[in-house]
């Protein structure tokens, strides 16, 4: 049924239809509409047989989900950005046990300096812990992918995040098909745990493993990461027949068939390169798209095939490796060396810390990526005169103070300057 939703109330109400057993609620922004969601569906019966348990921390959410989806019950949480590192150990955790929890990630930049706004730093900050990741494009797909994430987790045991970009998706409102009870069921099945406490059948969850047996362990987290990779395309084939739409899935592709350069994005960021790539293909650009769903497992032969037929490949990453560049194109590099003419490949640096990505600043750099192409990073709209006064200013004294203070400062300065101006 159709609904015109905020996101985060659309979310909440697919993975109420999942039927959860047990919601682990702590609030940090922009994730709490979710939880706060599910907590007004169970108060008024509409998601029965759940306990919501408040807890006292991002710590506390995930290690109480661990505990529940340990004794055999269907668990979901969710967090954001610092809220995400304050579990980190659980996270791993999780991962290690094989436990089958869904976490929502609201993607939010991680501080100092303090930002509550969207880019992905938090999902790949821990995107070696052995969780499936899995981006959200759209508020529709938001909603869809919990559903097929429950079904993905506990068909491999193994736990998955649904990325979702902080206030840009949870706090938009849009027209979502929120699917039937029977729908959801008919696709999600009873959980039956791989494995659970029961006093009757004891067994050892969370035992300590010496040197003789680690690597084992650790390499049956990749096999099930590796064996997710053709589950996932399953899954979203039966998803798209029982629901009508697609969801899931390791990518899709857009105007990539005939395209000479490639652009790689996730999350809701696709739908303004979407605008900029129909304007340029006006102007009789061959330019397309490639918007990656599974960051984890990787689809490193699935992305190959698709990006061996283009001469340029632009990745954009929400994120960045300080001192390396774009997660998200160190991955893709890796992908691409192993063809006999690769692509060449140009990494972009956009929207950290919230930063829009105007459609005019996208076509300005795929243009410059057909024309002359850059080393290393590109940093979308850096305003490089500020940042060469900070480092100007560094390098003349000691005792020069927070860099986040210094730029504040000198934005502060071109923006009077700038009216100060005469009108044209």
């Amino acid at each position: 049924m159709l609904h015109q939703i905020e996101g985060s109330k659309a979310m909440a109400r697919a993975i109420a239809l999942c039927r959860p057993q047990v919601v682990c609620a702590y609030p940090i922004t922009p994730q709490t509409h979710i939880v706060e969601g599910l907590g007004e569906l169970i108060r008024l019966g509409e998601l029965d047989n759940c306990e919501f348990i408040n807890v006292e921390s991002e710590f506390a959410a995930l290690s109480v989900a661990i505990g529940a989806s340990a004794a055999g019950a269907r668990a979901y949480t969710a967090t954001a950005s610092q809220g995400l590192l304050f579990m980190a150990e659980a996270v791993y955790n999780a991962a290690g046990l094989g436990l089958p929890i869904v976490m929502t990630l609201g993607n939010r930049a991680i501080g100092a300096p303090i930002n509550i706004w969207n880019d992905h730093s938090d999902a790949m900050a821990l995107r070696e812990s052995g969780w499936i990741q899995l981006f959200a494009e759209t508020n529709q797909e938001a909603a869809d992918l919990h559903i097929f994430a429950f079904r993905l987790a506990e068909q491999l045991s193994v736990p998955t995040m649904v990325c979702v970009d902080g206030f840009v998706l949870t706090h938009a409102v849009e027209r979502v098909d929120i699917p039937e009870q029977a729908s959801v069921d008919a696709f999600l099945p009873r959980f039956e745990p791989m494995q659970s406490l029961d006093p009757d059948d004891p067994i050892s969850i969370g035992a300590m493993v010496g040197p003789d047996a680690f690597t084992e362990v650790r390499y049956l987290q990749y096999y099930n990461q590796r064996t997710a990779l053709g589950l996932i395309e399953r899954l979203a084939t039966q998803f798209e027949q029982r629901f009508g739409r697609p969801a899931g899935g390791l990518l899709r592709t857009y105007h990539a068939e005939d395209a000479e350069i490639l652009v790689v994005a996730m999350g809701s960021i696709n739908g303004t390169i979407k605008d900029a790539i129909d304007e340029m293909r006006a102007d009789g650009l061959a330019i397309g798209l490639v918007t990656l769903v599974a960051f984890r497992p990787f689809p490193t032969e699935t992305l190959r095939a698709v990006l061996a037929r283009a001469t340029d490949v632009v990745v954009i990453d929400r994120a960045i490796d300080v001192g390396m560049g774009g997660p998200l194109a160190s991955n893709i590099a890796i992908a691409l060396r192993e063809l006999p003419h690769p692509p060449k490949m140009h990494s972009a640096i956009v929207g950290l810390g919230g930063r829009p990505a105007p459609k005019a600043s996208l076509i300005r750099l795929f243009r410059q990526a057909a024309i002359q192409p850059w080393e290393g990073p590109h940093f979308l709209d850096l305003n490089e005169r500020v940042v060469g006064h900070e480092i100007h200013r560094r390098g003349k004294a000691r005792r020069v103070g927070p860099a986040a203070e210094g730029i504040l400062i000198e934005l502060e300065r071109e923006r009077l300057a700038s009216l100060a101006e005469p009108a044209s």
